[in-house]
């Protein structure tokens, strides 16, 4: 099932995605899922009500795409978790653990939204990443029930600003409207081995990053079982998992995204998230 959060006339919703248009499960199934947030929450029955509602309520070019889940708890993301990229990285060794750090919420747009070229800086770069969303809640998850807790995957786009970054990662990674997630929340018994699914990201139409899932250092398991030690997972919580090589600021001459750019990022069974870019406004 693929899942969005959307915006119409009447207000914010979100849906299932069918051919031809959007099934509208927030006004269907709004005394008990009012957000995609609740829905996961309910768990399995919850998504057996989704998938049992049929017929089309919204064409899907009348739709405004929201992040996924706009009301997640937690974004965390997770760097320098593809060996390619490490490599990229100045021949850095791989991180001993994994390198956890947070985006907050209004640095995420929604699929075909813009994203914010920031005034304080020069140096926009792009990451393209799988994400997962957590279904189950867990705190100190075992690898052997990680699967379990994941509701399913998406796109994303991880702007960074790398002039800030070097500041800490958290200025970096967090300016306004810099990131991006969906189009879908593509359920995981749709989407099959994640260990194999195929990523490019593409600038302008030309292909900047390409790579396997099967090149992340740490896997999804470990992933869960490390970022679960820490702190409590709660249903749509997102966790991006990192991006292969090719980002702008290892290239020569470096490659930052300008206003008038478009940004992509494909992943195999889940679509693709494109965002164009414009200068900060106000």
């Amino acid at each position: 099932m693929k899942l969005l959060s959307f915006e119409t006339a009447a207000g914010a919703s979100y849906g299932a995605a069918a051919e031809g248009g959007v099934i509208d499960l927030g006004r269907r199934l709004a005394t008990r899922y009012p957000t995609l947030r609740a829905l996961l929450e309910g768990g399995a029955p919850a998504l057996e009500a989704a998938r049992a509602e049929k017929g089309l309520d919204h064409r899907l070019e009348d739709v405004t795409f929201l992040p996924v889940v706009p009301d997640a708890r937690k974004i965390v993301g997770i760097g320098l978790n593809y060996r390619s990229h490490v490599a990229e990285e100045s021949g850095r060794a791989p991180p001993p653990f994994p390198r956890v750090f947070s985006r907050w919420n209004d640095s995420v747009v929604g699929h075909g939204a813009a994203l914010w070229r920031p005034k304080a800086s020069e140096q926009f770069d792009f990451e393209g990443e799988l994400a997962l969303v957590v279904g189950k809640p867990g705190r100190h998850i075992a690898k052997d029930r990680a699967f379990d807790h994941i509701a399913g995957y998406a796109c994303f786009t991880d702007g960074s600003v790398r002039d800030w970054q070097q500041h800490t990662t958290t200025s970096g990674k967090n300016f306004y409207r810099t990131g991006a997630c969906g189009p879908y929340l593509v359920t995981g018994d749709e989407v099959g081995d994640v260990t194999k699914l195929t990523l490019t990201s593409r600038l302008n139409g030309k292909q900047v990053q390409h790579g396997s899932t099967g090149d992340l250092i740490y896997d999804i398991p470990t992933l869960l079982a490390y970022v679960s030690a820490i702190t409590r997972l709660e249903a749509g919580d997102i966790i991006a998992t990192g991006t292969p090589e090719g980002v702008g600021s290892r290239r020569t001459p470096p490659l930052w995204m300008r206003a008038g750019d478009v940004f992509e990022v494909e992943i195999t069974g889940l679509g693709t998230l494109r965002n164009h870019v414009i200068e900060e406004e106000g």
